[in-house]
């Protein structure tokens, strides 16, 4: 299982699966993450958080534990 967390810089991936539950599932969901969305790895922080991706024409920042529930293809 791959996930955003693990895509590389400049890697353009699509959104498989969201994962996490309620609250957390629904605020992915409402910054425009969606299944078959997708997603490209800018930048990462120089510690690994946060992920920076440029999704639906904007750029995003993202915790790497937000970023771990995405599952990608």
């Amino acid at each position: 299982m791959s996930t955003l967390k693990t895509a590389a810089v400049g890697e353009t991936v699509r959104v498989k699966k969201i994962g996490g539950a309620g609250a957390i599932k629904r605020r992915i969901m409402d910054m425009g993450i969606t299944k078959g969305t997708e997603v490209t790895v800018r930048k990462v922080a120089p510690l690994g958080d946060p992920i920076e991706v440029t999704v639906r024409g904007y750029e995003l920042s993202l915790r790497k534990a937000d970023a771990e529930l995405i599952e990608t293809e």
